[in-house]
């Protein structure tokens, strides 16, 4: 009986050192996510990405345009050749 109520004993005080460091680290966390938000840390990285996907947008309209006009030249090229070669050339291909 002796051992039980040692182990059960121990057993609060387990559980009441986890309830006080569970307690403790929401405290830190809360204090955390305040001064975060109070020092506009969350609108900084919104900021920031809102930054970069316009970035990472205009490269892609570049990369767009780009390709468009390698798609015209290579067009142009391939009717010189096409011309060139003659018709019968042409139909082949």
């Amino acid at each position: 009986m002796m051992q039980e109520q040692d182990a059960e004993t121990a057993l609060d005080l387990a559980v009441r050192r986890l309830e006080r460091a569970t307690a403790l680290l929401d405290s830190r966390l809360d204090a955390l996510v305040s001064n975060a938000r109070a020092g506009g840390a969350f609108d900084q990285d919104r900021a920031k990405l809102a930054e970069e996907l316009d970035a990472a947008r205009g490269r892609e309209r570049e990369l767009k345009a780009a390709g468009e006009e390698a798609t015209r030249a290579l067009d142009r090229a391939i009717a010189e050749i096409r011309s060139v070669m003659g018709d019968d050339a042409a139909a082949r291909f």
